[in-house]
């Protein structure tokens, strides 16, 4: 049974103010309202109705100060007027009536006139009361709101609403012992005191977005029996100036109170980006919170049992003096999950989901490298909703890799294309798809499929087989020659060119830049030669000179040999496998998507 809620009405200044204005507007609507009513009986003259009472048609005469009300004994009503200051006693004998021989009655408004004339007048005089107090207590509100602007906005954690410790994150496994260790470290200190050890001021996990930063603090707060303040970076930050440092005292302040405690701040290249010196301008609001950071972690007054947990995705822009010993003693970084660690995220993820037998969870995790905790997440959720809209009740492989393919790609687009756009974009995949599978060192193509995701009308899926540290100049150069795979098929079948190799431009010219600029895998020789401008550091910024002309075109015709080098050999692997890419093609035009086992059945036949 659906219980229904009642609304319950609040007594407020303002509603009380509504209601005595609603009630004044009907109190003088009354009178207007009820001659209103009165004037729907025909009006007659007094002459008229006197006749009538002598000609013994009329019941009752009803009397209102100077209006008469006629009721006739047919049921029906009039009404008239007489003199103000006649008697209708009078005004009947004076025409010969007898006065018993119809029945009168009075009516006195006097009363009720009196109580309406009473409350229009008093009722005015209230509402200005009420309104002049209603605006008293909005400017105190407002007085005591500026005065809370220096009150610390971080959330105390309740530790019994939490449901998540360090057992609900996977992967992270240094993470996780480093963080512990500083949980242990608030519980028993006593345990480290006896051998010297100092609690460690603060602790600062980089890494990508959606990598379990911010989880980790969460299982932070689910395991430690102490309190646990949250609040992100950027709710320090105000528009009047000194707000956010006010704020940072009263943080440090409550901590300290409640110590032994620990302190999260999400996001904290909001207030603890690198200071200026002096030359760019600088934001006063910024640099006072950071600098009040800096004083109540590291100052004259020693922080004792309070630890700082901060979470950044932009470790490098973070100011130094905040990142030297004795405020942030330790740096996690929390990078991208790893094989070993996606089998984990995967198989924490999958509890409470039905799952077929044929799932290949090791696959799975191969197919799933550079994607993050959240997007494993994401993909095995959006899996579980795929599979209902479906109407089936276990998950299976295909399933999951479509989820996959939607996490990274977007989810398919059903898009009205003719034939000729089929054929091209078919070709386009299955050149990518062929010079790759030619080439020694590249990873062995995953899918291909020319239904349209996102911006683009087809991919070829090519992910590392294995996890790669240091990449080599053969791999970059295979990996340029296989994106530039798609163009060369469009040019060798249709001996033409379109737009739809632009993607695949952009990837390999940024590859091709950073072997010149960054890897001195160029003629050019070992040189850094990035001309990278980082706002957060002048002297790189204005300094223009850093790189000669000379050497700037000597950069990008070393760009060019590199592209045009691999555009050659893709050419000429598709020239010679000509016949296999035609049969890649014709496929996926008939089937739209081709897996690896597939795909690699048609090359090797």
């Amino acid at each position: 049974m659906t219980k229904v809620k009642k609304n319950k009405f609040r007594l407020s200044a303002a509603n009380i103010f509504i209601l005595m204005i609603v009630g004044l507007f009907l109190l003088s609507s009354y009178d207007s309202y009820q001659q209103y009513l009165k004037q729907t009986e025909p009006e007659k003259s007094i002459s008229t109705i006197l006749t009538e009472v002598k000609n013994n048609k009329v019941k009752e005469l009803e009397l209102t100060e100077n209006k008469i009300l006629v009721k006739y004994k047919n049921g029906n009503l009039a009404r008239t007027n007489k003199e103000p200051n006649a008697s209708l006693f009078e005004v009947l004998k004076d025409s010969g009536i007898d006065p018993l021989s119809v029945k009168i009655t009075s009516q006195d408004n006097d009363q009720m006139g009196t109580l309406i004339n009473i409350l229009i007048n008093v009722i005015p005089t209230i509402l200005m009361v009420v309104f002049f107090i209603f605006l008293f207590r909005q400017a105190r509100g407002a007085q005591d709101s500026i005065f809370s602007f220096g009150q610390s906005r971080a959330k105390r954690f309740i530790k019994s609403k939490s449901k998540i410790t360090f057992k609900d994150v996977a992967g992270i496994k240094e993470a996780k012992e480093e963080l512990e260790e500083v949980v242990d470290f608030l519980k028993h200190p006593e345990k480290y005191q006896k051998v010297g050890a100092r609690t460690p001021k603060g602790v600062l996990l980089v890494g990508p977005a959606g990598c379990g930063k911010t989880l980790l603090a969460k299982a932070v707060a689910g395991e430690a029996n102490v309190p646990f303040f949250s609040i992100a970076g950027s709710e320090f930050m105000e528009m009047l100036v000194g707000i956010g440092a006010a704020r940072v005292r009263d943080l440090f302040k409550n901590a300290k109170t409640n110590a032994p405690s620990i302190i999260f701040i999400d996001e904290i290249d909001a207030i603890g980006r690198a200071r200026s010196s002096g030359v760019m301008s600088s934001h006063d609001e910024r640099e006072q919170t950071l600098n009040q950071i800096l004083v109540e972690m590291d100052g004259f007054e020693p922080t004792e049992k309070v630890v700082v947990v901060a979470a950044t995705n932009r470790g490098d822009l973070l100011d130094t003096a905040l990142m030297r010993p004795g405020r942030f003693d330790r740096r996690i970084t929390v990078n991208f999950p790893d094989l070993d660690e996606r089998q984990s995220i995967l198989k924490l993820h999958s509890q409470g989901k039905p799952f077929e037998n044929n799932v290949d969870w090791s696959r799975l995790a191969k197919r799933t490298v550079g994607y993050s905790g959240a997007d494993l997440e994401n993909m095995l959720n959006e899996a579980a909703i795929l599979t209902a809209r479906l109407g089936k009740t276990k998950i299976n492989s295909d399933i999951l890799e479509e989820a996959a393919t939607k996490v990274k790609l977007g989810p398919e687009k059903k898009r009205l294309q003719t034939e000729d756009d089929r054929k091209l974009t078919a070709y386009h995949e299955a050149g990518h798809a062929v010079v790759a599978f030619n080439l020694p060192t590249m990873d062995p193509v995953h899918r291909i499929s020319i239904v349209a995701r996102g911006m683009s009308l087809g991919h070829t899926l090519i992910p590392p087989k294995k996890e790669i540290i240091h990449e080599t100049k053969t791999r970059l150069l295979e990996r340029i020659t296989s994106m530039l795979g798609g163009r060369a098929a469009e040019e060798l079948i249709f001996n033409e060119v379109t737009t739809g190799a632009a993607n695949d431009f952009n990837q390999a010219t940024a590859i091709a830049r950073e072997m010149v600029t960054e890897y001195g895998m160029s003629s050019l020789g070992p040189l850094s030669l990035n001309n990278n401008m980082d706002v957060t550091n002048w002297a790189r910024y204005s300094n223009n000179d850093q790189v000669s002309q000379e050497t700037l075109a000597k950069i990008d015709k070393a760009i060019s040999q590199i592209i045009n080098s691999s555009y050659t050999q893709a050419q000429s692997i598709l020239k010679t496998h000509k016949a296999k890419l035609d049969l890649i093609a014709k496929v996926l035009i008939e089937k739209e998507n081709l897996d690896q086992d597939e795909f690699e059945t048609i090359m090797k036949a």
